[in-house]
């Protein structure tokens, strides 16, 4: 999936989605695209280097999933017991869509606005 689908897909998961470049300030974060609900993020990949995706999962599916499928991987930059890397380029469509929708999921229900 491309950069620009994938991005259009993360907004079409809500209408309380967001999107920012929360890392401007930082020289080798800048071009980090970050897609929030209820002000929690959800997914986020580097505009520059659309290699890796990184997407909250539940814990008891991550090692799963490692095995079942080459393009997931260690996330960037947050811990491996909560998130997940998956490579946009190599990841079926379909998969990338159902693992960023969970992602969203979990995240919605942590941070639901009571």
């Amino acid at each position: 999936m491309n950069i620009e689908d994938y991005r259009m897909f993360c907004l079409s998961l809500g209408d309380d989605v967001e999107e920012k470049l929360p890392f401007t300030a930082f020289k080798y974060a800048s071009g980090v695209l970050v897609f929030y609900v209820h002000g929690h993020m959800f997914s986020f990949f580097d505009c520059d280097n659309f290699s890796v995706i990184t997407l909250k999962c539940q814990p008891e599916r991550i090692e799963i999933l490692k095995e079942q499928y080459d393009c997931i991987g260690h996330p960037h930059n947050e811990s491996p017991k909560h998130w997940i890397g998956i490579n946009p380029h190599t990841a079926p469509d379909d998969l990338l869509q159902q693992l960023t929708q969970n992602s969203y999921e979990i995240v919605k229900a942590k941070y639901r606005k009571r």
